[in-house]
């Protein structure tokens, strides 16, 4: 596991010879081919280092996390391409972002984060909380922080900008934006998805509690016409990942991901106050030294591998 130093380079996107930056995320940056490439209309997608909590983005990177981000979706792409096709066209990509970088197929996206739950927790938590039900989902009475549901559920939510809080929503108002027939097909893919990444991780001591995936559709290539997952796929980024044999409900679980980073900014020691909607402060290097050590240590336990 390699140092803390927070370098102006893992926060902001850097030049690429051959590529135009056009787009900066909370965690990705966009680049367009200078010149027209031999793969048609495609985008370069590079994982930065920098994290995002509570919708804002911290100003410390965790050194290593764009690769972990980048490598653990390839992997889980090749896991799933069996029951949905992705984005990945190639990984010739300039060599100041090797590892962390994808040439991917532009799609249409869809507007619409689809989540797919198996465990209660989060968000989900406090709307069944509140109604018992999680995105017009009526789920069973006396359920706790960390219930396995009785099955999967798919609890949607639509995207929102930098800074802004994604909002969960019914099916029928995905139905209502982009067609009963498309809505249809994104449930049962996101539900296809978890139910097989859910499989692997138990294999491996890993819970997936829940995960969001986005969709698009593809407008060329050998996809064309077809509904193909898109940007990231399972990582601690996009998905609450548990240790197997540490789970016991009716508390916050430990989980693989930015929670040691939640948990500071939260504290007294932070000085900073979530409601006051101002940027948080720089993390101190141990914090980031153990949310380091948790996304390396979710790669190793999901694909047997250390990482490369």
């Amino acid at each position: 596991m390699g140092g803390v130093s927070q370098t102006s380079s893992t926060l902001s996107a850097p030049e690429l010879a051959g590529w135009v930056h056009t787009y900066t995320g909370k965690v990705r940056d966009l680049y367009v081919p200078a010149a027209p490439h031999p793969d048609g209309d495609v985008v370069l997608v590079v994982a930065s280092d920098r994290i995002s909590v509570y919708d804002h983005v911290v100003p410390s990177p965790v050194p290593g996390k764009g690769k972990v981000l980048t490598q653990l979706s390839l992997w889980w792409f090749d896991q799933l391409s069996d029951l949905v096709p992705n984005h990945v066209v190639s990984l010739d990509v300039p060599d100041e972002v090797a590892g962390r970088a994808m040439v991917c197929r532009r799609l249409e996206m869809f507007p619409v984060e689809c989540v797919a739950r198996g465990y209660l927790t989060g968000s989900g938590l406090v709307e069944y909380r509140a109604g018992g039900a999680v995105c017009g989902v009526a789920l069973p009475s006396g359920l706790v922080d960390g219930s396995r549901l009785p099955t999967p559920i798919f609890t949607p939510a639509t995207k929102a900008a930098l800074g802004e809080h994604d909002e969960n929503v019914s099916f029928e108002v995905v139905a209502a934006q982009i067609g009963a027939d498309d809505a249809a097909h994104l449930r049962s893919l996101t539900l296809a998805v978890y139910a097989r990444a859910e499989a692997i991780a138990r294999e491996r001591g890993v819970i997936l509690a829940d995960t969001k995936l986005e969709f698009g559709r593809a407008l060329e290539g050998p996809n064309a016409g077809a509904v193909v997952l898109g940007d990231e796929v399972l990582t601690p980024d996009s998905s609450r990942f548990w240790p197997a044999d540490s789970w016991q409900p009716g508390h916050a679980q430990e989980s693989f991901d930015k929670q040691y980073v939640r948990d500071w900014l939260t504290s007294p020691a932070s000085g900073w106050d979530r409601a006051t909607n101002t940027p948080p402060p720089p993390l101190p290097d141990d914090v980031i030294a153990r949310t380091q050590s948790r996304y390396e240590d979710a790669y190793h336990r999901l694909t047997g591998h250390p990482l490369p």
